[in-house]
């Protein structure tokens, strides 16, 4: 898992991303495309035709970091928007990174009395 620090933005590139490229061409993306700074620290989020890989680019102030995740079945979650980038909170992305549909997530049976 990603280790993200409090107070972290967290940033989803809706539409299709080239899965082919690395962190010098995601941070090219991020700063053309989506005209953001992409060694502010914060975490930017793509994901390919594909619904099964994801990559995450964050500058944690001392240097650029690539993740990639895939799934083994399913798909990741992703925004209906054609273009442009989506907020989440970093419990929003743990909940995409690990297969679940993050906008409308199922929480556990709690039992109504003890016993």
């Amino acid at each position: 898992m990603i280790p993200v620090p409090s107070g972290v933005r967290v940033w989803v590139a809706t539409g299709v991303t080239d899965m082919r490229k690395g962190m010098s061409g995601l941070a090219l993306l991020v700063e053309q495309g989506l005209q953001r700074d992409p060694h502010g620290g914060d975490l930017y989020v793509f994901r390919g035709r594909q619904a099964g890989l994801v990559k995450v680019l964050w500058h944690d102030g001392l240097g650029m970091s690539l993740y990639a995740k895939r799934l083994e079945r399913g798909g990741f979650t992703w925004p209906q928007a054609k273009e442009g980038v989506v907020s989440l909170t970093p419990a929003m992305l743990s909940m995409l990174l690990e297969g679940i549909d993050w906008r409308a997530p199922q929480r556990t049976w709690r039992p109504e009395a003890a016993g």
